[in-house]
């Protein structure tokens, strides 16, 4: 298991190739990639996103690890990013390797709803019109009541 928190982009292809490497006993490796997203409006200039440094990577693991316990897992990687970042960039990846495919599916469904909701990052939406922090979604908590 590894997990990243980070200011600086991080290369996916490298990202998934170093992970999907070495797995020779597993069947599927699943990624996800979240992408900062323009505003509706088409005005989004920065999507600046905070954390607390060691609280974050704390609760990242404990999401990663429950994943681990729930499905037959052989890895997971999260990369989560912070700062400023402007649509288009990468903010974060889900990896999962898993003998199956359901397993790896599964739990990377599983990690992506969990990090969404749950993930200790606070984003703030700086447009021409001002700043406004995220807030959070009803079909984001809904989702969680899946697991």
């Amino acid at each position: 298991m590894r997990i990243v928190v980070q200011d600086a982009p991080f290369d996916l292809g490298a990202e998934t190739a170093q992970f999907a490497a070495g797995h020779s006993n597993m069947g599927a490796v699943v990624t996800f990639t979240g992408v900062v997203r323009d505003s509706d409006a088409g005005s989004l200039e920065v999507m600046e996103i905070e954390h607390y440094p060691g609280m974050t990577e704390r609760a990242l693991t404990a999401i990663a690890e429950e994943a681990q316990q729930r499905w037959s897992l052989g890895d997971v990687l999260v990369i989560h990013r912070y700062g400023s970042l402007t649509h288009g960039e990468m903010i974060m990846m889900v990896a999962t390797a898993a003998r199956h495919r359901k397993d790896a599916f599964e739990a990377a469904e599983f990690l992506m709803d969990f990090l969404k909701s749950r993930a200790p990052f606070w984003k703030r939406e700086v447009t021409a019109h001002g700043a406004d922090w995220v807030a959070a979604k009803a079909e984001d908590e809904d989702a969680l009541g899946r697991w």
